[in-house]
Protein backbone atom coordinates (compact mmCIF):
# COMPACT_ATOMS: atom_id res chain seq x y z
CA UNK A 1 0.00 0.00 0.00
CA UNK A 2 1.50 3.37 -0.73
CA UNK A 3 1.95 6.02 1.71
CA UNK A 4 -0.06 9.18 2.03
CA UNK A 5 1.82 11.77 0.68
CA UNK A 6 2.38 9.12 -2.35
CA UNK A 7 -1.74 8.99 -2.62
CA UNK A 8 -2.26 12.79 -2.03
CA UNK A 9 0.26 13.64 -4.65
CA UNK A 10 -0.84 11.45 -7.33
CA UNK A 11 1.31 7.89 -8.34
CA UNK A 12 3.77 8.63 -10.56
CA UNK A 13 5.13 5.45 -11.47
CA UNK A 14 2.87 3.35 -13.66
CA UNK A 15 2.95 -0.24 -12.96
CA UNK A 16 0.85 -3.24 -14.74
CA UNK A 17 -2.76 -2.78 -13.83
CA UNK A 18 -6.19 -4.19 -15.12
CA UNK A 19 -6.99 -2.44 -18.07
CA UNK A 20 -3.00 -3.10 -19.51
CA UNK A 21 -2.77 -7.19 -18.13
CA UNK A 22 -3.34 -8.78 -21.25
CA UNK A 23 -4.32 -6.65 -24.13
CA UNK A 24 -6.37 -9.76 -26.61
CA UNK A 25 -10.18 -10.50 -26.95
CA UNK A 26 -9.38 -13.75 -25.19
CA UNK A 27 -8.22 -12.11 -22.25
CA UNK A 28 -11.58 -10.00 -21.27
CA UNK A 29 -13.49 -12.86 -22.54
CA UNK A 30 -12.19 -15.71 -20.39
CA UNK A 31 -11.27 -12.68 -17.59
CA UNK A 32 -11.53 -13.59 -14.17
CA UNK A 33 -10.74 -10.28 -12.91
CA UNK A 34 -13.77 -8.69 -11.25
CA UNK A 35 -12.68 -5.43 -12.73
CA UNK A 36 -12.55 -6.42 -16.27
CA UNK A 37 -16.13 -8.02 -15.82
CA UNK A 38 -17.72 -5.09 -14.52
CA UNK A 39 -16.02 -2.91 -17.40
CA UNK A 40 -17.91 -5.77 -20.02
CA UNK A 41 -20.92 -5.39 -17.94
CA UNK A 42 -20.95 -1.05 -18.57
CA UNK A 43 -20.18 -1.73 -22.30
CA UNK A 44 -23.36 -4.04 -22.97
CA UNK A 45 -25.70 -2.19 -20.54
CA UNK A 46 -24.57 1.17 -21.93
CA UNK A 47 -25.57 -0.32 -25.55
CA UNK A 48 -29.10 -1.48 -23.93
CA UNK A 49 -29.93 1.88 -22.14
CA UNK A 50 -29.28 3.47 -25.87
CA UNK A 51 -31.25 0.98 -27.60
CA UNK A 52 -34.23 1.36 -24.62
CA UNK A 53 -33.36 5.30 -25.18
CA UNK A 54 -34.28 5.44 -29.15
CA UNK A 55 -37.55 3.57 -28.12
CA UNK A 56 -38.60 6.32 -25.43
CA UNK A 57 -37.44 8.83 -27.97
CA UNK A 58 -39.66 7.22 -30.65
CA UNK A 59 -43.07 7.29 -28.12
CA UNK A 60 -42.22 11.05 -27.58
CA UNK A 61 -42.10 12.16 -31.33
CA UNK A 62 -45.42 9.73 -31.48
CA UNK A 63 -47.17 11.22 -28.61
CA UNK A 64 -46.36 15.14 -30.24
CA UNK A 65 -49.86 14.95 -31.87
CA UNK A 66 -53.34 13.85 -31.09
CA UNK A 67 -53.54 11.58 -33.71
CA UNK A 68 -51.81 8.36 -34.45
CA UNK A 69 -49.87 9.52 -37.05
CA UNK A 70 -46.65 8.37 -36.74
CA UNK A 71 -46.74 4.56 -35.79
CA UNK A 72 -49.73 2.36 -36.24
CA UNK A 73 -51.66 1.47 -32.99
CA UNK A 74 -50.00 -2.10 -32.84
CA UNK A 75 -46.59 -1.01 -33.84
CA UNK A 76 -47.01 1.76 -30.61
CA UNK A 77 -47.56 -1.20 -28.49
CA UNK A 78 -44.23 -3.11 -29.31
CA UNK A 79 -42.51 -0.02 -28.93
CA UNK A 80 -43.88 1.00 -25.13
CA UNK A 81 -42.86 -2.66 -24.51
CA UNK A 82 -39.98 -3.00 -26.09
CA UNK A 83 -38.57 0.53 -24.23
CA UNK A 84 -40.08 -1.19 -20.78
CA UNK A 85 -38.21 -4.51 -20.81
CA UNK A 86 -34.84 -3.07 -22.32
CA UNK A 87 -34.54 -0.72 -19.46
CA UNK A 88 -35.72 -2.80 -16.64
CA UNK A 89 -34.64 -5.98 -17.39
CA UNK A 90 -31.77 -4.84 -18.92
CA UNK A 91 -30.61 -1.66 -17.51
CA UNK A 92 -32.29 -0.35 -14.26
CA UNK A 93 -31.69 -4.02 -12.62
CA UNK A 94 -28.10 -4.66 -13.49
CA UNK A 95 -26.38 -0.97 -13.76
CA UNK A 96 -25.27 -0.19 -10.60
CA UNK A 97 -24.72 -3.77 -8.83
CA UNK A 98 -23.29 -4.93 -12.06
CA UNK A 99 -20.69 -2.16 -12.66
CA UNK A 100 -19.92 -0.27 -9.79
CA UNK A 101 -20.89 -3.26 -7.35
CA UNK A 102 -18.57 -5.64 -9.05
CA UNK A 103 -15.74 -3.14 -9.64
CA UNK A 104 -15.46 -1.29 -6.15
CA UNK A 105 -17.40 -3.98 -3.10
CA UNK A 106 -14.18 -5.96 -3.37
CA UNK A 107 -11.75 -2.71 -2.90
CA UNK A 108 -13.91 -1.13 -0.91
CA UNK A 109 -13.81 -4.29 1.53
CA UNK A 110 -10.22 -4.77 0.90
CA UNK A 111 -10.58 -7.74 -0.94
CA UNK A 112 -8.54 -8.80 -4.01
CA UNK A 113 -11.61 -10.00 -5.77
CA UNK A 114 -15.25 -11.56 -5.47
CA UNK A 115 -15.45 -14.53 -3.78
CA UNK A 116 -16.57 -16.41 -6.77
CA UNK A 117 -14.32 -15.34 -9.88
CA UNK A 118 -15.77 -17.89 -12.26
CA UNK A 119 -19.47 -17.62 -11.37
CA UNK A 120 -19.01 -13.75 -11.88
CA UNK A 121 -18.13 -14.39 -15.43
CA UNK A 122 -20.20 -16.83 -15.97
CA UNK A 123 -23.33 -14.30 -14.53
CA UNK A 124 -22.23 -11.59 -17.73
CA UNK A 125 -22.39 -14.69 -19.85
CA UNK A 126 -26.13 -15.40 -18.92
CA UNK A 127 -26.73 -11.63 -19.11
CA UNK A 128 -25.44 -11.91 -23.13
CA UNK A 129 -27.62 -14.67 -23.68
CA UNK A 130 -30.44 -13.35 -21.82
CA UNK A 131 -29.91 -9.81 -23.94
CA UNK A 132 -29.29 -11.64 -27.20
CA UNK A 133 -32.14 -13.73 -26.72
CA UNK A 134 -34.40 -11.02 -26.04
CA UNK A 135 -33.02 -8.92 -28.89
CA UNK A 136 -34.02 -11.48 -31.34
CA UNK A 137 -37.54 -11.19 -30.58
CA UNK A 138 -37.52 -8.05 -30.79
CA UNK A 139 -36.10 -7.81 -34.06
CA UNK A 140 -38.56 -10.80 -35.47
CA UNK A 141 -41.71 -9.32 -34.67
CA UNK A 142 -41.46 -7.95 -31.32
CA UNK A 143 -43.98 -7.98 -28.07
CA UNK A 144 -46.69 -5.91 -27.49
CA UNK A 145 -48.13 -6.91 -23.82
CA UNK A 146 -46.28 -3.96 -22.30
CA UNK A 147 -43.54 -4.88 -19.68
CA UNK A 148 -45.73 -6.35 -17.16
CA UNK A 149 -46.93 -9.32 -19.79
CA UNK A 150 -50.18 -9.56 -17.80
CA UNK A 151 -52.44 -12.51 -18.68
CA UNK A 152 -54.80 -13.84 -20.63
CA UNK A 153 -53.12 -11.04 -23.13
CA UNK A 154 -49.90 -12.37 -23.25
CA UNK A 155 -50.69 -15.95 -22.76
CA UNK A 156 -53.27 -16.78 -25.31
CA UNK A 157 -54.52 -13.92 -27.18
CA UNK A 158 -51.14 -11.60 -28.08
CA UNK A 159 -49.59 -13.53 -31.71
CA UNK A 160 -46.13 -11.72 -30.74
CA UNK A 161 -42.75 -13.58 -29.20
CA UNK A 162 -43.84 -13.41 -26.05
CA UNK A 163 -42.55 -16.78 -25.20
CA UNK A 164 -39.15 -16.19 -26.94
CA UNK A 165 -38.47 -12.86 -24.98
CA UNK A 166 -39.47 -14.50 -21.39
CA UNK A 167 -37.14 -17.07 -21.91
CA UNK A 168 -34.35 -13.81 -22.37
CA UNK A 169 -35.62 -12.98 -19.11
CA UNK A 170 -35.66 -16.13 -17.83
CA UNK A 171 -32.16 -16.60 -18.72
CA UNK A 172 -31.05 -12.90 -17.49
CA UNK A 173 -32.28 -13.51 -14.26
CA UNK A 174 -30.12 -16.06 -13.29
CA UNK A 175 -27.76 -13.16 -13.96
CA UNK A 176 -28.56 -11.52 -11.27
CA UNK A 177 -28.94 -14.14 -8.80
CA UNK A 178 -25.40 -15.09 -9.38
CA UNK A 179 -24.35 -11.66 -8.98
CA UNK A 180 -26.45 -11.32 -5.77
CA UNK A 181 -24.55 -14.12 -4.36
CA UNK A 182 -21.09 -13.38 -4.95
CA UNK A 183 -21.79 -9.76 -3.28
CA UNK A 184 -23.41 -11.62 -0.37
CA UNK A 185 -20.87 -14.07 0.20
CA UNK A 186 -18.02 -11.39 -0.28
CA UNK A 187 -19.30 -9.21 2.06
CA UNK A 188 -19.32 -11.86 4.80
CA UNK A 189 -16.07 -13.59 4.55
CA UNK A 190 -13.75 -11.35 2.36
CA UNK A 191 -13.42 -8.11 4.49
CA UNK A 192 -10.04 -6.63 5.50
CA UNK A 193 -8.73 -7.16 8.88
CA UNK A 194 -10.25 -3.84 10.90
CA UNK A 195 -13.37 -3.52 8.26
CA UNK A 196 -16.00 -4.57 10.87
CA UNK A 197 -19.83 -4.24 9.59
CA UNK A 198 -19.60 -0.63 10.94
CA UNK A 199 -16.88 0.59 8.89
CA UNK A 200 -18.27 -1.06 5.94
CA UNK A 201 -18.91 1.88 3.29
CA UNK A 202 -22.62 2.89 2.65
CA UNK A 203 -22.55 1.42 -0.55
CA UNK A 204 -22.10 -1.97 0.43
CA UNK A 205 -24.68 -1.82 2.67
CA UNK A 206 -26.96 -1.42 0.05
CA UNK A 207 -25.76 -3.99 -2.41
CA UNK A 208 -25.78 -6.27 0.27
CA UNK A 209 -29.45 -5.39 0.81
CA UNK A 210 -30.06 -5.25 -3.12
CA UNK A 211 -28.34 -8.82 -3.47
CA UNK A 212 -30.72 -10.37 -0.77
CA UNK A 213 -33.40 -8.90 -2.84
CA UNK A 214 -32.15 -10.62 -5.67
CA UNK A 215 -31.79 -13.95 -4.57
CA UNK A 216 -35.37 -14.07 -2.15
CA UNK A 217 -37.53 -12.63 -5.57
CA UNK A 218 -35.83 -13.44 -8.73
CA UNK A 219 -37.15 -16.80 -8.59
CA UNK A 220 -40.50 -15.97 -8.23
CA UNK A 221 -40.72 -13.87 -11.44
CA UNK A 222 -38.32 -17.07 -13.14
CA UNK A 223 -41.03 -19.10 -12.07
CA UNK A 224 -44.21 -16.91 -13.26
CA UNK A 225 -42.87 -16.64 -16.55
CA UNK A 226 -42.09 -20.34 -16.65
CA UNK A 227 -45.64 -20.98 -15.84
CA UNK A 228 -47.29 -18.19 -18.98
CA UNK A 229 -44.94 -20.10 -21.38
CA UNK A 230 -46.48 -23.40 -20.23
CA UNK A 231 -49.82 -21.76 -20.36
CA UNK A 232 -48.90 -20.43 -24.07
CA UNK A 233 -47.23 -23.43 -25.55
CA UNK A 234 -49.42 -26.25 -23.75
CA UNK A 235 -53.01 -23.90 -23.13
CA UNK A 236 -53.07 -25.36 -19.56
CA UNK A 237 -55.26 -23.14 -17.40
CA UNK A 238 -52.53 -21.06 -14.70
CA UNK A 239 -53.79 -17.75 -15.86
CA UNK A 240 -56.71 -17.51 -18.55
CA UNK A 241 -60.17 -17.70 -16.79
CA UNK A 242 -61.51 -19.34 -20.43
CA UNK A 243 -59.68 -22.41 -19.67
CA UNK A 244 -59.83 -22.44 -16.08
CA UNK A 245 -57.25 -20.09 -14.93
CA UNK A 246 -56.66 -16.85 -12.44
CA UNK A 247 -55.78 -13.89 -14.15
CA UNK A 248 -55.23 -12.33 -10.66
CA UNK A 249 -52.63 -15.33 -9.56
CA UNK A 250 -50.21 -13.76 -12.36
CA UNK A 251 -50.67 -10.30 -10.99
CA UNK A 252 -49.77 -11.64 -7.65
CA UNK A 253 -46.75 -13.36 -8.83
CA UNK A 254 -45.54 -10.51 -11.30
CA UNK A 255 -46.28 -8.12 -8.02
CA UNK A 256 -44.33 -10.18 -5.74
CA UNK A 257 -41.41 -9.76 -7.45
CA UNK A 258 -41.81 -6.67 -9.26
CA UNK A 259 -42.09 -4.79 -6.77
CA UNK A 260 -38.89 -5.74 -4.38
CA UNK A 261 -37.30 -5.38 -8.08
CA UNK A 262 -38.12 -1.75 -8.40
CA UNK A 263 -35.83 -1.50 -4.57
CA UNK A 264 -33.41 -3.84 -6.77
CA UNK A 265 -33.59 -1.10 -9.29
CA UNK A 266 -33.67 1.92 -6.34
CA UNK A 267 -31.60 0.86 -3.43
CA UNK A 268 -27.95 0.37 -5.20
CA UNK A 269 -28.42 4.33 -6.31
CA UNK A 270 -29.11 5.16 -2.66
CA UNK A 271 -26.30 3.57 -1.49
CA UNK A 272 -24.17 5.80 -4.42
CA UNK A 273 -25.67 8.66 -2.89
CA UNK A 274 -24.55 7.80 0.99
CA UNK A 275 -21.28 7.79 -0.90
CA UNK A 276 -21.70 11.05 -2.57
CA UNK A 277 -23.12 13.37 0.05
CA UNK A 278 -20.73 12.55 3.22
CA UNK A 279 -17.93 12.73 0.38
CA UNK A 280 -18.33 15.70 -0.71
CA UNK A 281 -19.94 17.80 2.45
CA UNK A 282 -16.37 16.48 4.15
CA UNK A 283 -18.43 15.32 6.81
CA UNK A 284 -19.28 11.64 8.48
CA UNK A 285 -22.63 10.69 7.53
CA UNK A 286 -25.45 11.14 9.73
CA UNK A 287 -26.63 8.85 11.59
CA UNK A 288 -24.51 5.84 9.63
CA UNK A 289 -26.26 2.88 11.67
CA UNK A 290 -29.71 4.43 11.05
CA UNK A 291 -29.08 4.37 7.04
CA UNK A 292 -27.31 1.42 7.39
CA UNK A 293 -30.67 -0.57 8.82
CA UNK A 294 -32.95 1.45 6.46
CA UNK A 295 -31.60 -0.33 3.49
CA UNK A 296 -31.97 -3.85 5.03
CA UNK A 297 -35.83 -2.20 6.29
CA UNK A 298 -36.48 -0.99 2.73
CA UNK A 299 -35.16 -4.60 1.44
CA UNK A 300 -37.94 -6.88 3.67
CA UNK A 301 -40.90 -4.69 3.40
CA UNK A 302 -40.58 -4.58 0.02
CA UNK A 303 -41.82 -7.71 0.29
CA UNK A 304 -45.00 -6.94 1.83
CA UNK A 305 -46.31 -3.95 -0.85
CA UNK A 306 -47.15 -5.94 -3.60
CA UNK A 307 -50.64 -5.43 -3.66
CA UNK A 308 -50.81 -1.89 -3.52
CA UNK A 309 -50.51 -2.58 -7.56
CA UNK A 310 -54.00 -4.04 -7.35
CA UNK A 311 -56.24 -1.80 -5.52
CA UNK A 312 -58.04 -2.40 -8.79
CA UNK A 313 -57.86 -5.56 -9.77
CA UNK A 314 -60.66 -7.41 -7.34
CA UNK A 315 -58.74 -8.12 -4.55
CA UNK A 316 -60.23 -7.81 -0.95
CA UNK A 317 -61.35 -4.57 0.12
CA UNK A 318 -59.73 -5.63 3.36
CA UNK A 319 -56.24 -6.89 1.15
CA UNK A 320 -56.33 -3.29 0.16
CA UNK A 321 -56.27 -1.79 3.27
CA UNK A 322 -53.48 -3.57 4.40
CA UNK A 323 -51.41 -3.24 1.57
CA UNK A 324 -52.07 0.65 2.00
CA UNK A 325 -50.90 0.39 5.81
CA UNK A 326 -47.74 -1.56 4.48
CA UNK A 327 -47.06 0.98 1.71
CA UNK A 328 -46.76 4.05 4.25
CA UNK A 329 -44.73 2.19 6.54
CA UNK A 330 -42.11 1.29 3.57
CA UNK A 331 -41.95 4.95 3.18
CA UNK A 332 -40.32 5.35 6.50
CA UNK A 333 -36.81 3.67 5.94
CA UNK A 334 -36.85 6.03 2.73
CA UNK A 335 -37.64 9.07 5.08
CA UNK A 336 -35.12 8.12 7.25
CA UNK A 337 -32.31 8.31 4.16
CA UNK A 338 -33.52 11.46 3.24
CA UNK A 339 -33.59 13.52 6.36
CA UNK A 340 -30.25 11.81 7.42
CA UNK A 341 -28.87 12.98 4.00
CA UNK A 342 -30.09 16.63 5.03
CA UNK A 343 -29.00 16.36 7.89
CA UNK A 344 -24.88 15.58 6.36
CA UNK A 345 -25.44 18.54 4.16
CA UNK A 346 -25.97 20.51 6.82
CA UNK A 347 -22.74 22.86 7.93
CA UNK A 348 -20.74 20.86 5.61
CA UNK A 349 -18.13 21.98 3.42
CA UNK A 350 -19.59 21.25 0.11
CA UNK A 351 -17.90 20.40 -3.46
CA UNK A 352 -20.17 21.40 -6.21
CA UNK A 353 -18.24 18.80 -8.70
CA UNK A 354 -20.02 16.86 -10.96
CA UNK A 355 -20.94 13.69 -8.80
CA UNK A 356 -22.31 16.07 -6.12
CA UNK A 357 -24.52 17.92 -8.62
CA UNK A 358 -26.42 14.49 -9.32
CA UNK A 359 -26.41 13.72 -5.67
CA UNK A 360 -28.17 16.85 -4.89
CA UNK A 361 -30.85 16.05 -8.05
CA UNK A 362 -31.09 12.93 -6.81
CA UNK A 363 -32.66 14.46 -3.39
CA UNK A 364 -34.69 16.53 -5.40
CA UNK A 365 -36.25 13.71 -7.31
CA UNK A 366 -36.60 11.09 -5.25
CA UNK A 367 -38.46 13.08 -2.98
CA UNK A 368 -41.05 14.20 -5.83
CA UNK A 369 -40.89 10.05 -6.72
CA UNK A 370 -41.91 9.22 -3.16
CA UNK A 371 -44.16 11.61 -2.29
CA UNK A 372 -45.95 10.93 -5.57
CA UNK A 373 -46.09 6.84 -4.36
CA UNK A 374 -48.24 7.63 -1.64
CA UNK A 375 -50.86 9.33 -3.55
CA UNK A 376 -51.37 5.89 -5.28
CA UNK A 377 -50.87 4.01 -2.08
CA UNK A 378 -53.80 5.17 -0.73
CA UNK A 379 -57.14 3.21 -2.18
CA UNK A 380 -59.36 6.36 -3.13
CA UNK A 381 -57.06 7.92 -5.10
CA UNK A 382 -55.16 5.40 -6.14
CA UNK A 383 -58.99 4.21 -7.99
CA UNK A 384 -58.85 7.63 -10.31
CA UNK A 385 -54.94 7.23 -11.31
CA UNK A 386 -54.47 4.08 -12.13
CA UNK A 387 -53.53 3.38 -15.54
CA UNK A 388 -52.61 7.22 -16.01
CA UNK A 389 -49.81 9.33 -17.06
CA UNK A 390 -49.56 9.70 -12.69
CA UNK A 391 -48.50 6.53 -12.72
CA UNK A 392 -46.34 6.93 -15.66
CA UNK A 393 -44.59 9.95 -13.92
CA UNK A 394 -43.98 8.75 -10.44
CA UNK A 395 -42.32 5.24 -11.74
CA UNK A 396 -39.88 7.47 -14.04
CA UNK A 397 -38.83 10.04 -10.73
CA UNK A 398 -38.38 7.06 -8.79
CA UNK A 399 -36.78 5.04 -11.55
CA UNK A 400 -34.83 7.82 -13.74
CA UNK A 401 -34.83 10.81 -11.00
CA UNK A 402 -33.76 7.86 -8.63
CA UNK A 403 -31.78 5.28 -10.44
CA UNK A 404 -30.39 6.55 -13.23
CA UNK A 405 -29.23 9.65 -11.58
CA UNK A 406 -27.26 8.02 -9.10
CA UNK A 407 -25.83 5.78 -11.56
CA UNK A 408 -24.26 8.31 -13.48
CA UNK A 409 -23.30 10.21 -10.49
CA UNK A 410 -21.32 6.83 -9.40
CA UNK A 411 -19.89 6.65 -12.76
CA UNK A 412 -18.41 10.40 -12.81
CA UNK A 413 -17.40 9.93 -9.33
CA UNK A 414 -15.04 6.54 -9.83
CA UNK A 415 -14.30 7.36 -13.61
CA UNK A 416 -11.21 8.19 -12.42
CA UNK A 417 -10.43 5.62 -10.43
CA UNK A 418 -11.98 2.90 -13.26
CA UNK A 419 -10.22 4.56 -15.94
CA UNK A 420 -6.74 6.59 -14.95
CA UNK A 421 -8.42 9.12 -16.76
CA UNK A 422 -9.94 12.83 -15.73
CA UNK A 423 -12.93 14.11 -17.48
CA UNK A 424 -13.95 17.80 -18.05
CA UNK A 425 -15.40 19.10 -15.25
CA UNK A 426 -16.97 21.62 -17.06
CA UNK A 427 -19.15 19.73 -19.73
CA UNK A 428 -19.69 17.08 -16.71
CA UNK A 429 -21.69 20.18 -15.08
CA UNK A 430 -23.54 21.17 -18.02
CA UNK A 431 -24.47 17.75 -18.56
CA UNK A 432 -25.78 17.51 -15.50
CA UNK A 433 -27.65 20.59 -15.07
CA UNK A 434 -29.11 19.60 -18.32
CA UNK A 435 -30.36 16.54 -17.64
CA UNK A 436 -32.03 18.02 -14.24
CA UNK A 437 -34.02 20.53 -16.31
CA UNK A 438 -34.83 17.96 -18.95
CA UNK A 439 -36.04 15.36 -16.84
CA UNK A 440 -38.27 17.68 -14.94
CA UNK A 441 -39.42 18.84 -18.05
CA UNK A 442 -40.24 16.15 -19.24
CA UNK A 443 -42.10 14.04 -16.96
CA UNK A 444 -43.64 17.05 -14.17
CA UNK A 445 -46.19 17.81 -17.11
CA UNK A 446 -47.29 13.82 -17.32
CA UNK A 447 -48.29 14.50 -13.43
CA UNK A 448 -51.01 17.22 -14.75
CA UNK A 449 -52.02 14.88 -17.46
CA UNK A 450 -52.56 11.69 -15.42
CA UNK A 451 -54.66 14.06 -12.86
CA UNK A 452 -56.64 15.21 -15.86
CA UNK A 453 -57.11 11.28 -16.94
CA UNK A 454 -54.93 10.86 -19.88
CA UNK A 455 -54.33 6.69 -20.36
CA UNK A 456 -50.97 5.51 -20.42
CA UNK A 457 -50.51 3.12 -23.51
CA UNK A 458 -52.56 4.77 -26.13
CA UNK A 459 -51.02 5.92 -29.09
CA UNK A 460 -54.10 8.77 -29.68
CA UNK A 461 -55.24 11.24 -27.08
CA UNK A 462 -57.91 13.88 -27.25
CA UNK A 463 -56.69 17.48 -28.16
CA UNK A 464 -56.80 19.51 -24.75
CA UNK A 465 -53.72 17.52 -23.37
CA UNK A 466 -51.35 18.08 -26.34
CA UNK A 467 -49.97 21.19 -24.85
CA UNK A 468 -48.51 19.14 -21.81
CA UNK A 469 -47.21 15.91 -24.27
CA UNK A 470 -45.71 18.92 -26.17
CA UNK A 471 -43.74 20.10 -23.52
CA UNK A 472 -42.83 16.72 -22.36
CA UNK A 473 -41.28 16.03 -25.68
CA UNK A 474 -38.93 19.36 -25.81
CA UNK A 475 -38.22 18.32 -22.08
CA UNK A 476 -37.25 14.79 -23.44
CA UNK A 477 -34.87 16.72 -26.47
CA UNK A 478 -33.13 18.57 -24.00
CA UNK A 479 -32.98 15.14 -21.30
CA UNK A 480 -31.41 13.11 -24.48
CA UNK A 481 -28.52 15.99 -24.57
CA UNK A 482 -27.63 15.44 -21.02
CA UNK A 483 -27.34 11.78 -21.73
CA UNK A 484 -26.22 11.90 -24.76
CA UNK A 485 -23.09 14.43 -23.61
CA UNK A 486 -21.40 12.29 -21.06
CA UNK A 487 -20.67 9.63 -23.38
CA UNK A 488 -18.75 12.08 -25.83
CA UNK A 489 -17.02 13.88 -23.26
CA UNK A 490 -15.96 10.61 -21.16
CA UNK A 491 -14.77 9.07 -24.14
CA UNK A 492 -12.93 11.67 -25.12
CA UNK A 493 -11.12 11.68 -21.65
CA UNK A 494 -10.18 8.22 -22.24
CA UNK A 495 -8.08 9.32 -25.18
CA UNK A 496 -7.02 13.02 -24.80
CA UNK A 497 -7.86 12.92 -20.76
CA UNK A 498 -5.01 13.97 -18.04
CA UNK A 499 -3.87 11.21 -15.80
CA UNK A 500 -5.55 10.68 -12.72
CA UNK A 501 -4.06 11.04 -9.41
CA UNK A 502 -4.99 7.95 -7.47
CA UNK A 503 -6.72 10.36 -5.03
CA UNK A 504 -8.42 13.01 -6.65
CA UNK A 505 -11.06 14.08 -4.53
CA UNK A 506 -9.32 13.95 -1.48
CA UNK A 507 -11.61 10.80 0.28
CA UNK A 508 -10.35 8.10 3.19
CA UNK A 509 -11.73 5.43 1.77
CA UNK A 510 -9.66 2.08 0.68
CA UNK A 511 -10.44 2.74 -3.07
CA UNK A 512 -8.59 5.85 -3.06
CA UNK A 513 -5.54 4.41 -1.40
CA UNK A 514 -4.41 2.13 -4.56
CA UNK A 515 -3.23 3.57 -7.93
CA UNK A 516 -5.51 4.68 -10.55
CA UNK A 517 -6.59 2.64 -12.19
CA UNK A 518 -6.48 -0.21 -10.25
CA UNK A 519 -3.40 -3.35 -10.11
CA UNK A 520 -5.19 -6.38 -11.21
CA UNK A 521 -4.89 -7.29 -7.58
CA UNK A 522 -6.04 -4.19 -6.07
CA UNK A 523 -3.54 -4.39 -3.23
CA UNK A 524 0.09 -5.06 -2.44
CA UNK A 525 -0.25 -6.95 0.78
CA UNK A 526 -3.76 -6.71 2.61
CA UNK A 527 -4.73 -3.71 4.39
CA UNK A 528 -5.89 -2.84 8.05
CA UNK A 529 -8.42 -1.02 8.57
CA UNK A 530 -7.99 1.13 11.82
CA UNK A 531 -10.18 4.55 10.55
CA UNK A 532 -13.97 4.63 10.87
CA UNK A 533 -15.80 5.09 7.47
CA UNK A 534 -16.17 8.82 6.03
CA UNK A 535 -13.38 9.50 8.44
CA UNK A 536 -12.38 13.25 8.15
CA UNK A 537 -9.98 13.02 10.91
CA UNK A 538 -6.16 12.52 11.10
CA UNK A 539 -6.71 9.01 12.43
CA UNK A 540 -7.83 7.92 8.62
CA UNK A 541 -4.31 8.79 7.27
CA UNK A 542 -5.80 11.58 5.27
CA UNK A 543 -3.97 14.88 4.07
CA UNK A 544 -6.36 17.07 5.62
CA UNK A 545 -5.00 20.82 4.95
CA UNK A 546 -5.26 19.20 1.08
CA UNK A 547 -8.91 18.34 1.82
CA UNK A 548 -9.47 21.34 3.35
CA UNK A 549 -7.87 23.78 0.61
CA UNK A 550 -10.31 21.82 -1.93
CA UNK A 551 -13.11 22.81 0.23
CA UNK A 552 -15.87 25.87 -1.75
CA UNK A 553 -18.46 26.14 -0.16
CA UNK A 554 -19.40 26.06 3.37
CA UNK A 555 -23.36 26.06 4.02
Amino acid sequence: MQNVDTINSGYIEKPTNYLTNGYTLKSWLLTKDHKRIAILYLIVISIFFLMGGLYAATIRLELLTPQSDMLETQTYNKVFTQHGILMIFFFLIPSIPAVLGNFFVPIMIGAKDLAFPRINLLSWYLYMIGGVLTLWALMQGGVDTGWTFYAPYSTTFSNSYVTAVGLGIFVNGFSSILTGLNLIVTTHTMRAPGMTWFRLPLFVWALYATSLVMILGTPVIAITILLLAVERLAQIGIFDPAIGGDPILFQHLFWFYSHPAVYIMVLPGMGVISELISNFSRKKIFGYEFIAFSSIAIAVFGFLVWGHHMFVSGQSIYAGLVFSFLTMVVAIPSAIKMFNWTATLYKGSILFDTPMLYALGFLGLFLIGGLTGLFLGSMGLDIHLTDTYFVVAHFHYVMVGGQVIAYLGGIHYWWSKMTGKMYSEFWGKISAMLVFVGFNLTFFPQFILGYQGMPRRYAAYPEEFQVLNIFSTAGASVLGVGLVMPVIYLTHSLIWGKDAPANPWLLPGLEWRIPSPPPTENFETTPIVTWEAYDFTEESGLDLESARNKNKVTV
